[in-house]
Protein backbone atom coordinates (compact mmCIF):
# COMPACT_ATOMS: atom_id res chain seq x y z
CA UNK A 1 0.00 0.00 0.00
CA UNK A 2 0.91 3.46 -0.79
CA UNK A 3 1.27 5.78 2.06
CA UNK A 4 0.21 9.74 1.32
CA UNK A 5 1.81 12.58 2.47
CA UNK A 6 -0.10 15.25 3.74
CA UNK A 7 -1.86 17.26 1.36
CA UNK A 8 -5.32 18.32 0.40
CA UNK A 9 -8.35 16.79 1.92
CA UNK A 10 -10.65 15.63 -0.69
CA UNK A 11 -13.92 14.67 0.52
CA UNK A 12 -16.77 12.09 -1.80
CA UNK A 13 -19.85 13.78 -1.18
CA UNK A 14 -23.14 12.06 -1.04
CA UNK A 15 -26.43 13.97 -0.24
CA UNK A 16 -27.00 16.18 2.52
CA UNK A 17 -25.33 19.15 4.58
CA UNK A 18 -22.58 16.78 6.44
CA UNK A 19 -19.58 17.17 2.99
CA UNK A 20 -20.30 21.03 3.62
CA UNK A 21 -19.70 20.77 7.52
CA UNK A 22 -16.50 18.37 6.91
CA UNK A 23 -15.08 21.12 3.94
CA UNK A 24 -15.89 23.76 6.71
CA UNK A 25 -13.98 22.36 9.29
CA UNK A 26 -11.12 21.22 7.13
CA UNK A 27 -10.71 25.43 6.15
CA UNK A 28 -10.78 25.88 9.88
CA UNK A 29 -7.77 23.54 10.37
CA UNK A 30 -5.80 25.69 7.85
CA UNK A 31 -5.69 22.88 5.20
CA UNK A 32 -6.74 23.08 1.32
CA UNK A 33 -9.98 20.67 0.59
CA UNK A 34 -11.06 19.58 -2.70
CA UNK A 35 -14.97 18.13 -3.05
CA UNK A 36 -15.91 15.15 -5.67
CA UNK A 37 -19.58 15.58 -5.58
CA UNK A 38 -21.82 12.17 -6.92
CA UNK A 39 -24.09 13.49 -9.58
CA UNK A 40 -27.56 13.10 -8.68
CA UNK A 41 -26.61 13.06 -4.78
CA UNK A 42 -24.57 15.55 -4.03
CA UNK A 43 -26.50 19.12 -3.11
CA UNK A 44 -24.61 21.43 -5.42
CA UNK A 45 -25.85 24.49 -3.76
CA UNK A 46 -24.08 23.44 -0.46
CA UNK A 47 -20.70 22.24 -2.43
CA UNK A 48 -20.98 25.96 -4.50
CA UNK A 49 -18.47 27.78 -1.71
CA UNK A 50 -16.07 24.97 -1.89
CA UNK A 51 -13.59 24.33 -4.88
CA UNK A 52 -15.55 21.30 -6.14
CA UNK A 53 -16.38 19.08 -9.14
CA UNK A 54 -19.68 17.53 -9.96
CA UNK A 55 -19.05 13.46 -11.11
CA UNK A 56 -21.20 10.26 -12.19
CA UNK A 57 -20.71 7.70 -9.30
CA UNK A 58 -19.28 5.12 -11.78
CA UNK A 59 -16.87 7.15 -13.47
CA UNK A 60 -14.06 6.20 -11.55
CA UNK A 61 -11.22 7.02 -13.72
CA UNK A 62 -12.57 10.44 -13.60
CA UNK A 63 -12.94 10.79 -9.79
CA UNK A 64 -9.31 9.36 -9.12
CA UNK A 65 -7.92 11.61 -11.87
CA UNK A 66 -9.63 14.84 -10.47
CA UNK A 67 -8.40 13.98 -6.88
CA UNK A 68 -5.19 13.26 -7.99
CA UNK A 69 -5.09 16.07 -10.01
CA UNK A 70 -5.61 18.61 -7.21
CA UNK A 71 -3.26 17.10 -4.33
CA UNK A 72 -5.61 14.89 -2.46
CA UNK A 73 -4.27 12.66 -0.43
CA UNK A 74 -6.72 12.23 2.42
CA UNK A 75 -10.17 11.19 1.94
CA UNK A 76 -13.52 11.66 3.84
CA UNK A 77 -16.20 9.50 2.37
CA UNK A 78 -19.56 11.08 3.53
CA UNK A 79 -23.39 11.86 2.93
CA UNK A 80 -26.18 8.96 1.86
CA UNK A 81 -25.86 7.27 -1.47
CA UNK A 82 -28.26 4.73 -2.53
CA UNK A 83 -26.79 1.63 -4.15
CA UNK A 84 -27.73 1.96 -7.72
CA UNK A 85 -29.07 -0.40 -9.74
CA UNK A 86 -26.82 -2.63 -11.40
CA UNK A 87 -28.02 -1.49 -15.45
CA UNK A 88 -27.70 2.42 -13.76
CA UNK A 89 -24.19 1.35 -13.07
CA UNK A 90 -22.33 1.89 -16.86
CA UNK A 91 -18.81 1.86 -15.38
CA UNK A 92 -16.06 3.52 -17.29
CA UNK A 93 -12.85 1.32 -17.86
CA UNK A 94 -11.37 2.40 -14.42
CA UNK A 95 -14.48 1.87 -12.84
CA UNK A 96 -14.76 -1.49 -14.01
CA UNK A 97 -11.26 -2.53 -12.72
CA UNK A 98 -12.26 -1.21 -9.01
CA UNK A 99 -15.58 -3.25 -9.24
CA UNK A 100 -13.22 -6.71 -10.51
CA UNK A 101 -10.82 -5.23 -7.34
CA UNK A 102 -14.54 -5.28 -5.13
CA UNK A 103 -15.45 -8.94 -6.43
CA UNK A 104 -17.87 -10.60 -3.66
CA UNK A 105 -17.92 -7.14 -1.77
CA UNK A 106 -20.58 -5.80 -3.98
CA UNK A 107 -23.24 -8.17 -3.42
CA UNK A 108 -22.52 -8.29 0.46
CA UNK A 109 -23.95 -5.57 2.80
CA UNK A 110 -23.47 -1.79 3.50
CA UNK A 111 -20.71 -2.90 5.82
CA UNK A 112 -18.85 -5.44 3.37
CA UNK A 113 -18.92 -3.05 0.55
CA UNK A 114 -18.14 -0.05 2.26
CA UNK A 115 -15.00 -1.93 4.28
CA UNK A 116 -14.12 -2.81 0.40
CA UNK A 117 -14.44 0.26 -1.46
CA UNK A 118 -11.99 2.14 1.68
CA UNK A 119 -9.41 -1.17 1.00
CA UNK A 120 -9.71 0.26 -2.76
CA UNK A 121 -8.84 3.70 -1.62
CA UNK A 122 -6.03 3.02 0.59
CA UNK A 123 -4.48 1.29 -2.25
CA UNK A 124 -4.80 3.64 -5.01
CA UNK A 125 -2.72 5.96 -2.44
CA UNK A 126 -5.20 7.71 -0.48
CA UNK A 127 -5.07 7.85 3.42
CA UNK A 128 -9.35 7.53 4.34
CA UNK A 129 -10.25 9.06 7.79
CA UNK A 130 -13.94 9.58 9.33
CA UNK A 131 -15.67 12.75 8.75
CA UNK A 132 -16.18 12.63 13.12
CA UNK A 133 -12.62 13.16 12.96
CA UNK A 134 -13.41 16.44 11.62
CA UNK A 135 -16.82 17.10 13.21
CA UNK A 136 -15.48 16.85 17.13
CA UNK A 137 -18.00 18.98 18.73
CA UNK A 138 -20.84 17.38 16.91
CA UNK A 139 -19.96 13.81 18.35
CA UNK A 140 -19.21 12.23 21.84
CA UNK A 141 -22.57 13.77 22.90
CA UNK A 142 -23.87 12.62 26.22
CA UNK A 143 -26.41 12.58 28.39
CA UNK A 144 -29.64 14.95 28.17
CA UNK A 145 -29.19 17.26 25.57
CA UNK A 146 -32.18 19.17 25.95
CA UNK A 147 -34.84 19.74 28.26
CA UNK A 148 -36.62 16.30 28.82
CA UNK A 149 -35.01 13.19 30.41
CA UNK A 150 -35.84 9.57 29.51
CA UNK A 151 -38.33 7.94 32.29
CA UNK A 152 -37.86 4.97 33.79
CA UNK A 153 -39.91 3.23 30.88
CA UNK A 154 -38.27 5.60 28.41
CA UNK A 155 -34.66 3.92 29.70
CA UNK A 156 -35.84 0.21 29.42
CA UNK A 157 -37.22 0.57 25.87
CA UNK A 158 -33.16 2.34 25.28
CA UNK A 159 -32.23 -1.29 26.54
CA UNK A 160 -34.27 -3.32 24.67
CA UNK A 161 -33.27 -1.12 21.51
CA UNK A 162 -30.00 -1.92 22.08
CA UNK A 163 -30.05 -5.67 22.55
CA UNK A 164 -32.47 -5.42 19.93
CA UNK A 165 -29.60 -3.72 17.25
CA UNK A 166 -26.75 -6.18 18.83
CA UNK A 167 -28.55 -9.12 17.69
CA UNK A 168 -29.31 -7.55 14.24
CA UNK A 169 -25.49 -6.34 14.11
CA UNK A 170 -23.87 -9.41 13.19
CA UNK A 171 -26.92 -9.88 9.81
CA UNK A 172 -25.62 -6.17 8.71
CA UNK A 173 -29.14 -4.98 8.45
CA UNK A 174 -29.46 -1.66 9.90
CA UNK A 175 -28.54 1.00 12.36
CA UNK A 176 -31.51 1.70 14.23
CA UNK A 177 -35.43 0.61 15.38
CA UNK A 178 -38.39 1.52 17.63
CA UNK A 179 -39.49 0.35 20.47
CA UNK A 180 -42.48 1.24 23.06
CA UNK A 181 -42.77 -0.22 26.69
CA UNK A 182 -41.00 -2.90 25.23
CA UNK A 183 -42.92 -3.64 21.95
CA UNK A 184 -40.41 -3.73 18.97
CA UNK A 185 -42.58 -1.60 16.85
CA UNK A 186 -39.81 -1.39 13.70
CA UNK A 187 -36.15 -2.09 12.40
CA UNK A 188 -34.25 0.05 10.00
CA UNK A 189 -33.05 -1.91 7.05
CA UNK A 190 -32.67 -0.75 3.36
CA UNK A 191 -35.45 2.20 3.42
CA UNK A 192 -33.81 4.15 5.98
CA UNK A 193 -34.27 5.52 9.64
CA UNK A 194 -36.98 8.30 8.18
CA UNK A 195 -39.33 5.65 6.50
CA UNK A 196 -39.22 2.95 8.74
CA UNK A 197 -40.34 6.25 10.82
CA UNK A 198 -43.12 6.70 8.67
CA UNK A 199 -44.39 3.12 9.13
CA UNK A 200 -44.13 3.49 12.77
CA UNK A 201 -47.34 6.20 12.98
CA UNK A 202 -49.32 3.13 12.09
CA UNK A 203 -48.03 1.15 14.15
CA UNK A 204 -47.72 2.70 17.76
CA UNK A 205 -49.85 1.48 20.71
CA UNK A 206 -52.33 4.01 21.38
CA UNK A 207 -53.15 2.89 24.82
CA UNK A 208 -49.52 3.51 25.49
CA UNK A 209 -46.66 5.95 26.16
CA UNK A 210 -44.84 6.93 22.88
CA UNK A 211 -42.01 4.80 21.84
CA UNK A 212 -37.91 5.73 21.45
CA UNK A 213 -36.17 5.58 18.45
CA UNK A 214 -32.70 3.94 19.41
CA UNK A 215 -29.80 4.47 16.79
CA UNK A 216 -26.06 2.42 17.20
CA UNK A 217 -23.81 1.44 14.92
CA UNK A 218 -23.38 -2.16 14.05
CA UNK A 219 -20.49 -4.21 15.11
CA UNK A 220 -17.27 -3.56 13.08
CA UNK A 221 -19.09 -0.88 11.34
CA UNK A 222 -16.57 0.93 9.07
CA UNK A 223 -17.18 4.62 10.83
CA UNK A 224 -14.65 6.43 7.97
CA UNK A 225 -17.31 5.14 6.02
CA UNK A 226 -21.35 5.36 7.56
CA UNK A 227 -21.70 6.58 11.00
CA UNK A 228 -25.46 6.70 12.09
CA UNK A 229 -26.34 10.21 11.71
CA UNK A 230 -29.07 12.19 13.57
CA UNK A 231 -30.54 15.90 12.20
CA UNK A 232 -33.77 18.04 12.97
CA UNK A 233 -35.74 16.03 10.48
CA UNK A 234 -35.10 12.69 12.26
CA UNK A 235 -36.40 14.82 15.84
CA UNK A 236 -39.05 15.94 13.61
CA UNK A 237 -40.33 12.53 11.99
CA UNK A 238 -39.41 10.77 15.00
CA UNK A 239 -42.90 12.91 16.57
CA UNK A 240 -44.50 13.05 13.91
CA UNK A 241 -44.65 9.09 14.15
CA UNK A 242 -45.81 9.72 17.92
CA UNK A 243 -42.42 8.58 19.42
CA UNK A 244 -41.52 10.20 23.17
CA UNK A 245 -37.87 10.74 22.56
CA UNK A 246 -34.23 9.34 21.00
CA UNK A 247 -31.35 7.72 21.96
CA UNK A 248 -28.15 6.83 20.64
CA UNK A 249 -24.86 6.13 21.02
CA UNK A 250 -22.54 9.21 21.44
CA UNK A 251 -19.26 8.30 20.27
CA UNK A 252 -20.95 6.17 17.40
CA UNK A 253 -23.29 8.77 15.84
CA UNK A 254 -22.90 11.95 14.42
CA UNK A 255 -25.55 14.79 14.80
CA UNK A 256 -25.53 16.98 11.79
CA UNK A 257 -26.96 20.18 13.62
CA UNK A 258 -26.55 19.89 17.32
CA UNK A 259 -28.15 22.86 18.64
CA UNK A 260 -30.85 22.65 15.69
CA UNK A 261 -31.69 19.14 16.81
CA UNK A 262 -32.05 20.12 20.71
CA UNK A 263 -33.94 22.87 19.22
CA UNK A 264 -36.36 20.62 17.82
CA UNK A 265 -36.51 18.28 20.46
CA UNK A 266 -37.28 20.99 23.38
CA UNK A 267 -39.96 22.27 20.84
CA UNK A 268 -42.02 19.20 20.04
CA UNK A 269 -41.34 17.85 24.05
CA UNK A 270 -38.86 14.89 23.00
CA UNK A 271 -35.87 13.96 25.21
CA UNK A 272 -32.63 13.86 22.98
CA UNK A 273 -30.37 11.20 25.12
CA UNK A 274 -26.51 9.95 23.88
CA UNK A 275 -25.60 7.37 25.77
CA UNK A 276 -22.06 6.90 26.84
CA UNK A 277 -19.17 4.39 26.73
CA UNK A 278 -19.97 3.33 30.32
CA UNK A 279 -23.68 3.31 29.71
CA UNK A 280 -23.65 1.16 26.80
CA UNK A 281 -20.80 -0.99 28.57
CA UNK A 282 -23.57 -1.38 31.57
CA UNK A 283 -26.09 -2.49 29.08
CA UNK A 284 -24.42 -4.81 26.74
Amino acid sequence: MIVAAEGVVGILAGGGPLPSQVAERVLAEGRQVFIVGFQGFADPELLAPYPHKIIRLAAAGDILGTLHLHGCTELVLIGPVRRPAWRDIRPDAEGARILAKLGRAIFAGDDGLLGAIVRVLENEGFRVRGAHEFLKQQTRLEGALGKKVPDETGFSDIRRGLKILSVMSCLDIGQGCVVQNGLVLAVEALEGTDVMLERCAQLKQVDSVGGVLVKMPKTGQELRADMPTIGPVTITNAARSGLRGVAFQADGTILTDPAACIMEADRLGLFLYGLSEKEMKEIS
